[in-house]
């Protein structure tokens, strides 16, 4: 009954790319680097967390001052966020958990602000349902942005579609354009996608370093996506230049030197990330760990690759089993990475668990590839169905699909996926594949 279903879809979506193709390639050498151009100045080197590191202290000091408050715990618990985001170090969302605790502790009602905390620390946890739950409970703009996401992890994108446009609609800005941007891309709406990146540049104000710099990022990675590997570094160079040390930055603009055979600068771009301390786990140490052992590997170093893919596994293992933070998928993709004949069993029982929280694309990609091991096929093939149903396009996945389908037989269907695949992003080589694995 699905597998006309899937035909269909893909023939549909062949001719969207087709008559779309000019908008998407529309941001050419005229104009775009004032396009993509941060226009107020940039922060001096180390200005962002200096800057954080005071409004932490100057929260602390009031806390000191007044510890049966409330919404001084509150905005702590929110500077301490920021300082996760700023550096990816999960030490800093369990402080800002411990702080929003304490401030619905002394202030139950009429305390958004701690509930808004909770939600996003229940978000990076991949606690989705309750993240929704206290962003809903907090109500107002600010939990929209928490729902949207969390939907999208979920894999309900037009819950998602509709959180981002009420956000948009109440608070137009540089970060809820980029989530609708995102949320669009999720869709495969790609006309929306450059539209709503354009408004986010548009609409920056000097002093949102930390939105202008995501909002680069995503829109790079959008482009590299689409085989845009030329405007891809320019978003990633620029955000760079906005603020140099930025790991999300750093570790996409890594994998495009990955994917053109610039192992070196790769690893230069990695190492820049500084997160790898035992005594402070990082939301990027493994992704960096990754990206060093598959540079190695591609190489030819299979003895460095062969000890940053242990230190990255013993890194997943232990964030799995302490449950803080997840990571089932990581360590899943590692496993399918490094040995998928003999880690097929273990990383697909990881990802039926992870399924329980998180249905997004990435995810459903990374169960068929587990499925694909072990030789369950029409099971993969359900997975990959259920990973393009809500529009998203991205020539991993339809490869991944189109594999599938022939080994199933379904010849046309194959081709078509192909096809897709090819229109999706014409630079996707076995190079590209490979570097695919990475889930960066």
């Amino acid at each position: 009954m699905n597998r006309p279903r899937l035909v269909l879809a893909a023939g549909a979506v062949i001719a969207l790319i087709v008559t779309a193709g000019v908008g998407v390639w529309s941001a050419t050498a005229d104009g775009r680097a004032s396009q993509f151009r941060y226009r107020y100045e940039r922060p001096a080197k180390g200005a962002v967390l200096a800057a954080l590191q005071q409004e932490i202290a100057f929260y602390q000091a009031r806390i000191a001052r007044n510890p049966a408050g409330g919404l001084d715990l509150a905005a702590l618990g929110q500077a301490y966020l920021k300082m996760a985001r700023a550096t990816g170090d999960l030490t800093w969302f369990l402080l800002a958990e411990q702080a929003a605790q304490r401030s619905l502790a002394n202030l139950r009602v009429h305390n958004t602000g701690a509930l808004l905390v909770l939600a996003k620390v229940a978000e990076a946890r991949h606690e989705f349902s309750t993240a929704i739950r206290l962003a809903r409970q907090a109500s107002g703009v600010d939990g929209l942005a928490i729902i949207s996401t969390a939907e999208l992890a979920r894999g309900r994108v037009a819950e998602a579609r509709r959180a981002a446009q009420t956000l948009v609609e109440r608070s137009p800005g540089v970060g809820s354009y980029t989530l609708r941007a995102l949320v669009a891309i999720a869709g495969g709406r790609d006309q929306d996608v450059l539209a709503d990146f354009r408004h986010a540049l548009a609409a920056e104000e000097a002093g949102e370093t930390a939105g202008s710099v995501y909002a680069r990022t995503l829109w790079g990675r959008f482009y590299y996506q689409r085989g845009r590997l030329d405007l891809a570094r320019e978003l990633y160079l620029e955000a760079l230049r906005i603020l140099p040390q930025y790991p999300l930055a750093l570790v996409n603009l890594a994998e495009l030197e990955l994917r053109q055979g610039k192992y070196r600068a790769a690893e230069d771009h990695l190492t820049r990330v500084v997160t790898l301390t035992a005594a402070s786990p990082n939301v990027y140490d493994h992704v960096v760990l990754r990206g060093l052992a598959r540079s190695h590997e591609l190489r030819g170093d299979r003895s460095g690759a062969r000890r940053f893919w242990e230190t990255a596994e013993s890194r997943l293992r232990r964030d799995v089993t302490s449950g803080a933070f997840g990571h089932r998928r990581e360590l899943a993709i590692l496993l399918l990475s490094r040995d998928p004949a003999r880690n097929a069993a273990e990383a697909l029982s990881l990802l039926r668990e992870e399924l329980q929280v998180r249905r997004d694309p990435d995810t459903l990609d990374a169960y068929a590839w587990a499925l694909m091991q072990t030789g369950r096929w029409e099971e993969a093939s359900a997975a990959m169905r259920d990973a393009l149903a809500g529009g998203i396009r991205e020539a991993r996945l339809f490869y991944r699909a189109a594999l599938i389908e022939r080994h199933l037989g379904h010849t046309d269907a194959a081709q078509r996926l192909f096809a897709l695949a090819a229109h999706t992003d014409p630079t996707f080589d076995q190079r590209a594949r490979t570097v695919a694995g990475l889930g960066l």
